[in-house]
This record gives structure tokens, C-alpha cells and sequence, in this order.
């Protein structure tokens, strides 16, 4: 008779074991010490339990019946950095990290002393006998009750599951890999008499020596993972990288939901860019210091106070492209704005040096604003940051530009800049603010070199 590919329930895990629930994942994890989980493992009744690390969330996001797999568990085990950090994204810390190749020897440790035998099923020929030969060694009360390989030895379900029960096995370790472990014990699982069935991945290799594992301290470091992509680049590269990235994409955009998620992005472009360019210009902030310093008296920099983000004011940096006095003088030259509205801008402004009109024509008196995008005050796109008396005489419409967080670049910079009056400027602004998009921002940042180049309102 062919097994069922139907699932029957198992005895419930006891109710002494915690779990949590982590929105970021959808999934209800044990949230114990590794003393109280093996307790509970090993205590009276049935139970099915499965690991669950990144690798194993994504799979569960694309197939159904991996899902139904996962769903159908006793007990889910959170293993591994991701799923830490995927908890903590909703300020959920787990008590620990309960990984198959730490938890598993020692809950063996405990079955022995408690007289229980375990049955290897999985890995390559040979694999499972090493792994055994090597629990031996370590546990030498631990009684192993049979070895089958994952290949010829795994080809006829029902002879497997006559194998395992005539064996007498209270736990059976199954190493087919993920999600082909799971599978088989959703189908098969029923029809065993062991108490308790744990998917166990890699753990045979593990223990056979087939792949060594990281050092102590790369493990306290929680950086395993890089230790085994290390060790095979090419057949876990795209598990680790690209698996990594979109598990920890996924996870940021179920906890925070998609606006908060936009922002996270956000700031990873802004800290990417800023912190690339501090390099690359690295020799042209160097020559503009030293250009600055032998033209005028005075500092560098500039200092001045910007109203941003909510209305939050801040100390916005430039290269200093005017006088020492260029502030005590401003007051008498309002009226020779070039520019309607609250906004002053003058072509013609006295106050420039020499070399202020040229880094003024390119933008590079700007630059100085990624460390105030590196401190958060800005971003890279986004309205540019109003001085206190110009918000202070805003329109109530204009306030809506400190919706979001000023920018070195944005619509307005690549749309004209000084030539674009106040007016145009808000409503520019305002429609930015209420459809960006981390492609519209990709989009200004890629117009922002032609809006230097062509100078057009750099003054």
C-alpha cells in the first residue's frame, strides 16, 4: 500500500514550551533556552519539529506545499542570525538560537540518558553511518537503532518507513535537505511509531566531517553563514547573498509595513551614496578647502541654521562661497532679489569671492551636505532645507514642503534652481513630496549631473 500524502495531527508539544509570534515571518517560533526545549522535545507524546532559518522562509514564501509542510509541525525551531534580526525589526528578541547542529547532539545526549534510540535517515552513501560512528564517540550510551542514505536507500517510501519502525527508533533524524525533508515527513511522519521526527538539513555532514565547522568565535559572531559561503561560493552564493537580501527585505517590509519599508530603503540609498562619494571627491573637497582658504579670510565651511524634516532645525554645512560678513549684510540686500517670493536669490550678490562663484556654478559648495545626509538631518533628494525667517513667512500651503526630509538634490534643483520662483518651487515640492518613489529618486539623482553641468540658476 503507497503512504498517504495526507497529514495526521500529532500530539501537541507541552504547553511548558513558550513560543512568539514574529509578524515579520508570520510564523509562531519557540522562544525557550536549549535546556528547556530538549525537556519538551523528549518529554511523553508525539511531536514533528522543523528548523526554520532565512533560507527556509524563503522557500516557504514560494511553495505551497513546503507551506503546508511548515504549517503542519509541532514545533518551529528559529535558527540562525536572519530570523534573530527579523524579530528584532518588531523589538522581539529571542531567547536563544536553537540550531539543528547545536541542539541536536545534545538532545541526543539526554535521550540516552533516558534510554532512547535514534534512527539516521538522509546524506549521501556512508554519510549517515559517519554521522552516527561520530554521535557514538561522543554520546557512547546512545543507542543507534539504523543508518539509510538519502539517495538509493530513500527510493521506496514504504520500505523506509518499515525500516525505521522495525528498528525501534524513538527519534528519527531526517537530513534530505530543505524542503525535501519536510515534505516527506508531512507524507510519512503518521505512519512512524518514533515519538519524535526532527528535519535536520546539514547536520550529517556536520558530524560525518564532510564540511567542517566555523570556529568558535566566528560563531559567536553570528557570522556562520559566511564561514560556509566561504567554504562553497558557488553552490551558496545565491543562498546567502541574494537569499539573505531578499529575506531581510521581505521581513522589513512585513513589519514595518510599505511606507515605513520606502524609508528604510531610502536611507540605505542615501547612507550608499554618501558614503561612495566622500570617497570619490575625496581630492576635489581637498582643493576646494585649500582654494577657499587662499582667496578669502575666514573658515571653510559655512555653518548655517535649517529649518528640516517636521520642522526640526539644524546646522546645514556648505563650503563657504561669501564674505566673513555675508550674513550681517544680508538685510540690505533683500531688495535686490532676483526672485519673487520669500526666498532670496541675487545673481548679482556682492557677497560672492572668486571662488565662490565657481563652486556656486557647479554645486560644489554644496557637497559638505553629506555629512549632514550621513547624520540624517538630510536626505540626498528631496526640497532644499529653508532658512528659520523664510519658513516663519511661508504660506500655509509652503508648509507642506517639511513633509519630508530636505535634500541635496530634487526637483527643483534639476528643474532650474534659481530660476524657478518661490511659488513653482512649493507646488514642485508638494508633488514630490506626495508621489516619491525610491525611482523617482534614482530618477533626479541621474538629472542632478546635467542640472550641474548646464548651470542653468546656479548662482
Amino acid at each position: 500500500m503507497k503512504a498517504a500524502t495526507f497529514d495526521l495531527p500529532c500530539t501537541a508539544v507541552t504547553p511548558a514550551l513558550p513560543t512568539v509570534n514574529l509578524p515579520a515571518l508570520g510564523l509562531d517560533l519557540v522562544d525557550a533556552t536549549q535546556a528547556q526545549t530538549i525537556a519538551a522535545l523528549l518529554a511523553p507524546g508525539r511531536r514533528r519539529a522543523f528548523f526554520m532559518n532565512a533560507h527556509c522562509c524563503n522557500i516557504r514564501r514560494r511553495n505551497r506545499a513546503y507551506r503546508e509542510a511548515v504549517a503542519g509541525a509541532d514545533v518551529l525551531l528559529p535558527d540562525g542570525i536572519g530570523v534573530e534580526l527579523a524579530g528584532r525589526m518588531t523589538g522581539q528578541r529571542l531567547t536563544a538560537n536553537l540550531n539543528g547542529t547545536d541542539l541536536v547532539p545534545a538532545l541526543l545526549e539526554q535521550a540516552a540518558a533516558q534510554g532512547k534510540s535514534v534512527y539516521l535517515f538522509g546524506g549521501k552513501p556512508g554519510t549517515a553511518r559517519a554521522a552516527a560512528s561520530a554521535l557514538q564517540a561522543r554520546v557512547p550510551a546512545l543507542r543507534i537503532a539504523g543508518t539509510r542514505d538519502g539517495y538509493d536507500g530513500a527510493a521506496d517510501a514504504d520500505t523506509v518507513v518499515d525500516d525505521i519502525n522495525e528498528s525501534g527508533a524513538d527519534i528519527v533524524l531526517v537530513a534530505l535537505g530543505v524542503p525535501t525533508q519536510e515534505l516527506w515527513l508531512h507524507r510519512h511522519a503518521w505512519r512512524l511509531n518514533a515519538d519524535l521526527t526532527l528535519a535536520v538539513g546539514a547536520l550529517f555532514d556536520f558530524l560525518a566531517g564532510n564540511v567542517s565547522r566555523a570556529p568558535q568565535w566566528v560563531r559567536k559572531a553570528r557570522a556562520e553563514w559566511v564561514w560556509r559561503l566561504a567554504q562553497e561560493p558557488r553552490r551558496l552564493a545565491k543562498r546567502y547573498l541574494a537569499g539573505n537580501l531578499s529575506f531581510l527585505t521581505h521581513a522589513a517590509f512585513k513589519a514595518w509595513g510599505p511606507e515605513s519599508f520606502a524609508a528604510v530603503q531610502r536611507r540605505f540609498l542615501d547612507v550608499t551614496l554618501s558614503l561612495t562619494a566622500l570617497v570619490l571627491l575625496a581630492p576635489v573637497l581637498a582643493a576646494t578647502a585649500i582654494a577657499i582658504k587662499a582667496d578669502s579670510r575666514g573658515p571653510v565651511f559655512f555653518r548655517q541654521t535649517r529649518v528640516g524634516h517636521k520642522g526640526r532645525e539644524f546646522t546645514m554645512l556648505k563650503f563657504r562661497s561669501m564674505g566673513v560678513d555675508a550674513e550681517a549684510r544680508r538685510a540690505a540686500l533683500l531688495v535686490t532679489s532676483d526672485r519673487e517670493g520669500v526666498c532670496f536669490k541675487s545673481k548679482a550678490d556682492p557677497r560672492i569671492t572668486r571662488v565662490g562663484r565657481f563652486i556656486r556654478r557647479f554645486s560644489i559648495d554644496e557637497l559638505p551636505q553629506i555629512l549632514n545626509v550621513l547624520k540624517g538631518e538630510m536626505a540626498i533628494v528631496g526640497p532644499r532645507p529653508a532658512l528659520p525667517s523664510e519658513v516663519a513667512a511661508y504660506p500655509p500651503r509652503a508648509l507642506g514642503r517639511l513633509a519630508v526630509k530636505p535634500g541635496l538634490t530634487g526637483v527643483w534643483q534639476v528643474s532650474g534652481r534659481a530660476s524657478v520662483g518661490f511659488d513653482k518651487m512649493v507646488e514642485m515640492d508638494l508633488s514630490y513630496a506626495a508621489s516619491r518613489t525610491l525611482l523617482l529618486d534614482l530618477s533626479l539623482i541621474a538629472r542632478t549631473f546635467g542640472a550641474v553641468l548646464g548651470g542653468r540658476g546656479a548662482y
